[in-house]
């Protein structure tokens, strides 16, 4: 494999802001282990703010964040770049937790069995509310998902990640005013989505 000569020595640098982020993508999509981990080391710490937002348990988040990151690894080829390494690991992640928090439900209802006790009074715990805001969270998903990568990347960053505007105008370098007026936008286009589209057909399924 021909080596970027820019690239030789990224094990030096803290963070991806430090040198071209689409180069070490490419170097971890070559099979680059320690090009994936700069990715991992820089996008960890809202990849777990993001699962532990949706499970509400610091254990279940990190094995979401485990899962959310095996799956990017071997997905990475199939990355377009067509939006920030962190947004896609925002989507993959978001689906992960939907996915884990249906194995828990089903855990829990075979363990209550019969049994109509329940001493957890945590709703978080409980296996229909699980269940609902599993399906929320994927009807979200799914709508997101059929955004622009333009408004798909405004929301994340400042819906899930909480950036000011001013931060998300350097991130995705324009103007803070432009920043507002494409947030505004993506919102209401996904207000659309998810109260359309984005609604349960007869079978169940998302439309």
């Amino acid at each position: 494999m021909v080596v970027n000569p820019a690239l030789q020595r990224y094990d030096s640098f803290e963070t991806t802001e430090d040198f071209d982020e689409s180069q070490v993508i490419e170097r971890a999509q070559h099979g680059d282990h320690l090009a994936f981990g700069l990715l991992v080391r820089d996008t960890f710490q809202k990849t777990y703010s993001l699962a532990f937002r949706i499970t509400q348990n610091a254990d279940d988040a990190m094995d979401v964040v485990q899962e959310s990151y095996l799956r990017a690894f071997k997905s990475l080829s199939k990355f377009r770049k067509d939006s920030s390494f962190s947004t896609w690991m925002f989507r993959i992640t978001v689906n992960c937790a939907a996915s884990y928090i249906k194995k828990a439900r089903k855990h829990d209802c075979e363990e209550l069995g019969d049994s109509m006790e329940l001493q957890d009074r945590n709703i978080s715990n409980d296996p229909e509310h699980r269940a609902s805001f599993s399906y929320e969270v994927e009807r979200l998903s799914a709508a997101l998902s059929r955004l622009s990568p333009d408004y798909r990347s405004v929301i994340v960053l400042k819906d899930v990640y909480g950036l000011s505007h001013e931060a998300i105008s350097k991130e995705l370098k324009i103007t803070k005013s432009s920043a507002k007026v494409r947030l505004h936008r993506a919102r209401a286009c996904l207000k659309e989505e998810y109260f359309s589209k984005s609604k349960p057909s007869k079978n169940g399924k998302l439309r």
